[in-house]
């Protein structure tokens, strides 16, 4: 924390009350755009909920982050708690978190950079591709189905675990991939190593958007490569309120 009265940047929906209780503490509130309390540098980001903690993480902030009802994969703070955890929020009593950032390449340009997951997914319901997975070189899947979805720790408690994936704890360097859908009836789904990973549509039947945590990025033709590398990583704050990541 810096000298003097800490300041808590706030992002997101919300609520005179969250900002009157960091007030009351001692904090001095900034609110705003992720981008504008970002850059105004302040000592924590608190991020009310989901879209708006993504949103913060796309800036790589340097601060620690706290989610707000962001989820259990980012150890979030439940809403109804926010308002008696400003207290330790000013006081910086908490743990933290290490999550890293996928940087997404589409045909070897940056496009985009997720914190939960990257997914590719055809663009009309039941319609099926075919998807191949390569990790470090080394061919680890193909197979047919209506997309695929590649999770950091952080993203397995969502929606990658409706898919089959595994909740993996935080730090432990992996990613979880499963394919959507599949057109099999014992699917493979895979834990790899975060350094390099490599999706591609192997077939020309059905139009494939790629979407990066919420956002559609852009449809990827057959042949094309999207590349996930670990880029850079947000250090999330944990706090006593903090929900736990495994039930």
């Amino acid at each position: 924390m810096s000298s003097g009265a800490p300041v808590v940047g706030v992002v997101g929906e919300i609520d005179d009350d969250l900002v009157d209780a960091i007030e009351d503490a001692g904090g001095r509130v900034r609110t705003g755009t992720a981008e504008a309390v970002v850059a105004d540098a302040p000592d924590v980001v608190v991020a009310v909920g989901e879209p708006a903690t993504l949103a913060v993480a796309r800036q790589h902030p340097s601060m620690p982050v706290v989610p707000v009802e962001a989820g259990r994969g980012l150890r979030s703070v439940p809403g109804d708690a926010a308002v008696e955890a400003a207290d330790s929020i000013v006081a910086g009593e908490w743990t933290t978190e290490s999550h890293p950032l996928v940087a997404v390449e589409l045909d070897g340009e940056r496009v985009d950079r997720a914190l939960l997951d990257v997914t590719l997914v055809t663009s009309e319901a039941a319609r099926i591709s075919e998807f191949a997975v390569t990790a470090r070189a080394t061919r680890v899947g193909q197979f047919r189905a209506d997309g695929v979805v590649v999770a950091t720790p952080a993203g397995t408690p969502g929606y990658a675990r409706q898919v089959g994936t595994p909740v993996v704890a935080a730090g432990t360097g992996v990613l979880a991939i499963a394919p959507i859908a599949p057109f099999a009836t014992n699917p493979d789904h895979w834990l790899v190593g975060d350094e390099r990973i490599t999706l591609t549509v192997e077939r020309d039947e059905a139009d494939v958007t790629l979407f990066a945590d919420d956002r559609s990025v852009a449809p990827v033709p057959p042949g094309e490569t999207v590349t996930l590398t670990t880029d850079r990583s947000v250090t999330v704050a944990v706090l006593p309120a903090s929900r736990p990541r495994f039930p």
